[in-house]
């Protein structure tokens, strides 16, 4: 039944993206997050919908009205050089050229669908209609996860969707984290009651599913930021009470082997996880010291490339069966890219910030955009910073969500510019 219902939705959808191609970036963003198919059993499981979409809404792209030009500025230049550069590297990439042609292809199909996505939403409406999506769409496991922790006394582990990107208790812990933000920022701006309540079950019971991923960079994130959420939010006395009182029904409910799991971050030295890190780490470093310029390309977790750069004394680490995936988003842009790479994809994030932070205070004042904008691009920020610190301790550089969270600084910035027509005519803005 299950199979029919996710089939029956997607293909319904399909002449609607032919006419309007903006339901289409809708879609891809939420099969990206949800993978709703994954929660089938039969044939839905296996079934190319994230192509079918694309296709089709790539097709309707090419014939729309609702085309715009590329958001042009410093933020979508520096993400292009980005993407150029990472095209750049799997040219000189130490993978087969199979496995290289893969993982482009992949992230190919992440970046083209967000550039399509710039130059198809514009106004409040558009852009918030794409916060929902994607918040939504890992809120699911968010409310899914928190439950199920609050009935099993923080006995069990939260994991997310098989397939995706976020599928192990880290990489779930992390996105939920990242997503808090936009949780708060539609509760905020929502006028609805119902609505309202319903946001904020949703804010706590995914505040409850981090912790219950058991995940330590999760919760350092999460950490960090309730701390920058505190400073960015609307009322910062009101938020400190509320997230602090959230930490401790946390402590009280998860069990001590939560507790006794979190206090190793403490004592890293003595864990072989956090050391295996470590390993990591150097061994990007030393691929990236030999190929400074173009790193090892997509594919650098090989058994291949450890053998060649890890470090002498991980040696009995690598001989158990080692870790063959950089465990940092930095290391893993400095192994695969090198130094440039590394430099590009922290310019992207410094960049996203200082504009997300100059448009909050462009639109403070502002009557048509001050009761939202100012609001939504502290939340990015807020995120960002989430993102920097739980990243660090994750392979997560080719995550579709925090590229999302840079669109919607670009989406927002093409919007202020364009409100206004070349001819003085005032756009419009919703």
């Amino acid at each position: 039944m299950r199979d029919i219902l996710i089939t029956g939705i997607i293909l319904g959808l399909l002449p609607f993206i032919l006419r309007s191609p903006r339901i289409g970036v809708y879609a891809w963003a939420w099969l990206a997050m949800m993978i709703p198919h994954r929660a089938a059993f039969g044939f839905a499981r296996t079934l190319p919908f994230s192509h079918i979409v694309a296709l089709t809404t790539l097709l309707g792209f090419l014939f729309s009205k609702e085309r715009r030009p590329f958001p042009l500025s410093n933020l979508t230049i520096v993400y292009m050089l980005f993407f150029f550069w990472m095209c750049v590297t799997s040219v000189f990439a130490l993978n087969t050229p199979e496995v290289i042609f893969d993982r482009w292809v992949f992230v190919l199909k992440i970046h083209l669908m967000l550039f399509v996505t710039m130059m198809l939403l514009r106004g409040r409406d558009q852009i918030e209609g794409l916060v929902w999506v994607v918040t939504l769409s890992i809120a699911f496991y968010g409310v899914k996860g928190g439950i199920y922790t609050l009935l099993s006394g923080g006995g069990g582990r939260v994991w997310g969707p098989s397939g995706g990107m976020i599928q192990d208790n880290n990489s779930l812990g992390l996105a939920l984290v990242i997503l808090i933000p936009f949780l708060y920022y539609l509760y905020q701006t929502s006028s609805r009651r119902l609505l309202r309540v319903g946001l904020i079950f949703s804010i706590v019971t995914t505040f409850i599913a981090v912790l219950g991923t058991q995940s330590r960079g999760a919760f350092v994130a999460l950490v960090c930021m309730a701390f920058v959420l505190v400073l960015k939010g609307r009322r910062p006395i009101q938020m400190s009470i509320l997230l602090g009182g959230l930490l401790l029904v946390g402590f009280l409910v998860m069990p001590d082997t939560w507790t006794g799991r979190m206090k190793t971050i403490e004592t890293f030295e003595q864990d072989t996880s956090a050391m295996s890190r470590i390993y990591a780490w150097k061994t990007m470093t030393a691929l990236a010291l030999d190929r400074p310029l173009v790193g090892g390309g997509f594919g650098v977790d090989t058994m291949e490339v450890f053998s060649r750069y890890a470090p002498l004394e991980g040696a009995g680490v690598y001989a158990a069966g080692g870790v063959f995936v950089a465990h940092s988003i930095y290391f893993q842009a400095l192994g695969e890219h090198g130094f440039p790479g590394l430099a590009l994809y922290l310019l992207l994030g410094f960049v996203a910030w200082r504009k997300a932070g100059a448009i909050s205070k462009r639109c403070k004042d502002d009557p048509e955009f001050g009761e939202w904008v100012p609001l939504l691009m502290r939340m990015t920020q807020v995120s960002l910073a989430g993102f920097a610190v739980g990243g660090a301790f994750l392979s997560l550089v080719n995550f579709d969500l925090p590229y999302y969270i840079v669109g919607y600084v670009v989406l927002v910035d093409a919007t202020l510019k364009e409100r206004i027509r070349p001819t003085g005519e005032r756009q419009i803005a919703r």
